[in-house]
């Protein structure tokens, strides 16, 4: 039976992020059996999905001068900039179709405030402003989160580093998630996951 004090976390797996996506992730597509599996050994299963405005700070398309992939300062800190991706209501935004998301207790969305990013399942970029994840996983007592998706070394690093600060127990099944590697971004959030307690799994 599936113990109730542990969450299944899937981050991500959207269109935009997958093999033909405007960012996508070498084999983010292949995940996606596995975590369908997976799904079936949670009570508890939560989806998380980037849903920027079109007029998002964080797109190179918006910051006049900027190249995709390149850093800017934002007033929360050092910011990449990315092509656009995941707006609201876009086919792009949307959940992979092979992905089963019937089984979800619940969406959390992300990235919806213009002017600020947000890779963590748990706080925007400013690592203040609250997603309510958080208080949704203690009123449903759960203690204990197992995380999969896209992409290892942002949106997965840094859900998975805000859990951990917070309290919970954190497992990352490497195996069902792919990653981006921007210039050894991979090796930094591996080290950064376990510097924080984050079990590391295959």
């Amino acid at each position: 039976m599936p113990r109730s004090d542990t969450a299944l976390v899937m981050i991500d797996i959207q269109n935009d992020f997958c093999p033909g996506g405007a960012l996508a992730v070498a084999e983010g597509d292949q995940i996606i059996d596995r975590v369908n599996r997976l799904q079936k050994d949670y009570s508890v299963r939560v989806l998380t999905q980037d849903w920027h405005p079109a007029e998002h700070a964080s797109f190179a398309d918006n910051q006049p001068g900027a190249e995709p992939f390149s850093m800017i300062d934002m007033p929360y800190g050092p910011q990449v900039v990315w092509p656009s991706h995941c707006v609201q209501g876009t086919e792009g935004a949307a959940f992979h179709p092979a992905l089963e998301t019937d089984r979800a207790d619940m969406i959390i969305r992300k990235g919806f405030r213009a002017a600020i990013d947000s890779y963590s399942a748990f706080f925007e970029n400013d690592h203040k402003t609250p997603t309510g994840l958080e208080g949704y996983l203690r009123e449903r007592r759960v203690h204990e989160l197992v995380m999969v998706g896209l992409a290892t070394d942002f949106c997965v690093r840094y859900s998975a580093v805000d859990a951990a600060k917070l309290g919970f127990g954190v497992t990352v099944l490497e195996g069902a998630c792919r990653a981006i590697d921007l210039d050894g971004s991979l090796a930094e959030a591996r080290h950064d996951m376990l510097d924080h307690g984050v079990k590391l799994a295959e």
